[in-house]
């Protein structure tokens, strides 16, 4: 993991250190919801990040332990990203993100599903979920 000055002692503020820019989040959202991605997939999210504020993040993303890298099984040229247990245990936060903009805005269609679920009992979708999410992840890291 990379040295960070860090603000402070805080806690969130910590935390913010490494994930609370304008971008991480949604890199971390894409790779929850698609559980691999490709640099290209990134660039195609409606939000439009740009491609050196994509490499920086990514970056900054795998140098603190949230996502790591694995070979492309189609493309030497390309490489998967993939959230890390570290990742992972940011699935909680990312639905309680989900369930404060589902009070105080319009939730697209897609994700209404999910909002549905986790209303139905939060803990429980948690625990399948990331069961889920470790299960892709050794399967992927086994065909790496």
């Amino acid at each position: 993991m990379a040295d960070m000055k860090k603000r402070s002692d805080c806690p969130i503020s910590s935390s913010l250190d490494i994930w609370g820019d304008k971008w991480s989040l949604l890199i971390v959202r894409d790779l929850l919801f698609s559980i691999q991605c490709t640099y290209g997939d990134f660039l195609k999210s409606e939000e439009k990040i740009a491609t050196n504020i994509l490499a920086t993040r990514l970056q900054m993303l795998e140098s603190n332990g949230i996502i790591t890298k694995l070979d492309h099984p189609d493309s030497k040229a390309k490489v998967l990203y993939q959230l890390t247990q570290k990742g992972i245990d940011l699935l909680p936060l990312m639905l309680e993100i989900h369930l404060w903009a589902d009070k105080y805005s319009t939730i697209p269609p897609e994700r209404n599903a999910i909002i549905k679920e986790v209303k139905k009992d939060k803990e429980a979708f948690i625990k399948s979920y990331t069961k889920q999410l470790k299960k892709l992840q050794v399967k992927e890291s086994i065909e790496h």
